[in-house]
């Protein structure tokens, strides 16, 4: 089982966390991203501790901020999600900068942006420190039922594929003239969408039958078998047995 390749969020290195077994890391993620959403969304200071935290994890790693920061542009939606409901929210109303929101439509905007930024932070952190290959293995040592993991191995194998397709296709469109400008070209994307979907059927049928006729009976033979010390385990277990104390906190204070 493999990727192929490193992935661009894969930053090389050779840090403690790097060196971590991956279900490690996965657990410590998923424990963390645990905690954060089960605070109180009133326990501001619980947040901030939070990034301290992760910021830590990020200087261990040896993560640059710039690094950092570009990935965490995935999460542009959700914060503009956020950014409307104090404006569609219904509940009390007050003033910022001279402007009525809503008082629930504020709460839910922090609830969504603070947590949100810290579980996309914690995921790209293990993105960063962590090899495609290594956590499907990780995925894997973890017990994740055997199809999920085939699933995303052959999603990370594949998707590149598929976007070199997409790509030859639009080489083609351009070859013969044609520039999508408005909503008469919307039906010749349509067709591409519906061409690049019957090809990638196509070639899924030629690669399982090729499996097939190699032995495959639907599982993937592991070539590496992961193992943790316990050592290892209270390193990764650093991070979100930190993040419990603050969460607790955050309910008692």
């Amino acid at each position: 089982m493999g990727a192929g390749h490193a992935h661009t969020l894969y930053r090389h290195g050779h840090s403690p966390v790097h060196e971590l077994p991956p279900h490690c890391k996965i657990a410590a993620v998923l424990g963390f991203v645990v905690v954060v959403v089960s605070t109180p969304r009133e326990a501001v200071w619980a947040f901030g501790l939070y990034g301290v935290l992760l910021a830590g994890v990020a200087a261990v790693s040896r993560i640059p901020a710039g690094f950092l920061l570009k990935r965490l542009v995935i999460e542009v939606p959700f914060v503009a999600f956020a950014l409307l409901m104090p404006f569609v929210v219904p509940g009390e109303q007050t003033e910022l900068l001279g402007v009525s929101v809503s008082v629930p439509g504020l709460w839910g905007a922090w609830n969504v942006l603070a947590k949100g930024t810290l579980g996309v932070a914690a995921s790209v952190i293990l993105a960063s420190t962590t090899e495609l290959r290594s956590l499907l293995l990780g995925l894997q040592r973890l017990r994740l039922p055997s199809l999920l993991v085939q699933i995303a191995s052959f999603m990370i194998r594949y998707g590149d594929v598929i976007t070199d397709e997409l790509r030859r296709m639009s080489v083609a469109r351009r070859s013969r003239g044609f520039e999508a400008g408005g909503v008469r070209h919307w039906g010749v994307l349509a067709k591409t969408a519906g061409a690049l979907f019957i090809r990638s059927y196509e070639r899924g049928e030629r690669v399982h039958l090729a499996m097939v006729s190699r032995g495959y009976t639907g599982t993937m033979p592991v070539i590496d078998e992961v193992t943790a010390s316990r050592t290892q385990w209270a390193h990764a277990a650093a991070l979100p047995v930190l993040a419990l104390a603050v969460c607790l906190l955050g309910w008692t204070v």
